[in-house]
């Protein structure tokens, strides 16, 4: 399962299962002082925050990233003085990412652009809650509660990127057999679809769907992740099963650049694609 990265679409898991960073366990262990000063249970606190026990339970323990809503609401439930807003800002973003993917992740933040061709799943940029779920509850080998709430909790985390960097270009190729394999059911899909036209609404997003039948097809290799840092070099990412290979190699990279430069003209425009997704969406109707 891919890695929800640029490339691909699910964080990377198996043996980059992702563990609590320090942060996150000093955070929680704030966030249980202010809870205790104020009298409250675990089960009293866990409404104030509109989060269930467990995910309060997670983010005291350290093993939950806490949602930014989480923070601001346990802030003013608790009376906390601005503590608990001011230990999230030095939250680290890496758990829940496979150690492959983050040193990728870390230079997807602060790209100026970010080329991602997806032939598996729907890149993790673009998937939504639902859909990611699916994604994790079906890995092998099964994972708990706890690591699929991990890992969706990064997934949605990341997505922030196409909100808070409106100056980054955005270019996605996604081939249409995605749509119609239907992962996760009938409903699952259709919201996908209104998902991804939405962020395709976006003027810095470009969207475009490699058709079913293309007779000329430079993507054949396999999935495709470029971007351009803000000193202008371009780096890529290619993505296995359990593995990621972080590319610098100019040559590799020039290539990989190429291939994906060609797929822009052999894809569907931008208005036929939306079109398609369109068609698509009232199929599943």
């Amino acid at each position: 399962m891919t890695g929800g990265t640029g490339g691909g679409a699910a964080e990377p898991v198996g043996n980059g299962e992702p563990a609590g960073s320090d942060s996150m366990r000093a955070f929680g262990e704030v966030l249980k002082a202010f809870r205790k000063r104020a009298g409250l249970s675990r089960e009293e606190f866990a409404p104030h925050v509109h989060y269930s026990v467990p995910t309060v339970a997670s983010v005291e323990q350290g093993r939950r990233f806490p949602p930014a809503d989480l923070v601001d609401r346990a802030e003013e439930t608790l009376d906390a003085f601005g503590a608990l807003r001011g230990a999230a800002r030095h939250l680290s973003r890496q758990p829940g990412l496979a150690s492959w993917f983050r040193q990728w992740a870390r230079l997807e933040a602060e790209a100026v652009t970010l080329y991602t061709y997806e032939c598996r799943l729907i890149p993790g940029l673009l998937q939504t809650e639902a859909y990611a779920r699916t994604l994790f509850t079906n890995q092998l080998p099964p994972l708990g509660d706890e690591q699929i709430e991990a890992q969706l909790a990064a997934r949605l985390d990341r997505q922030r990127l196409l909100y808070e960097r409106p100056n980054t270009a955005y270019s996605f190729i996604l081939e249409e057999h995605l749509f119609l394999r239907r992962t996760g059911g009938v409903e699952i899909t259709r919201a996908l679809i209104d998902h991804v036209l939405e962020v395709a609404d976006r003027r810095n997003v470009e969207l475009q769907i490699m058709p079913l039948v293309r007779e000329a097809h430079a993507g054949l290799d396999g999935p495709i992740q470029a971007l351009e840092t803000q000193d202008h070099r371009w780096l890529a990412y290619c993505e296995g099963q359990e593995s990621g290979q972080f590319v610098t190699d100019r040559k590799v990279v020039s290539t990989l650049q190429m291939r994906y430069a060609r797929m822009r003209s052999q894809a569907l425009t931008m208005d036929d694609s939306v079109s398609l997704l369109r068609q698509m969406r009232g199929a599943t109707a």
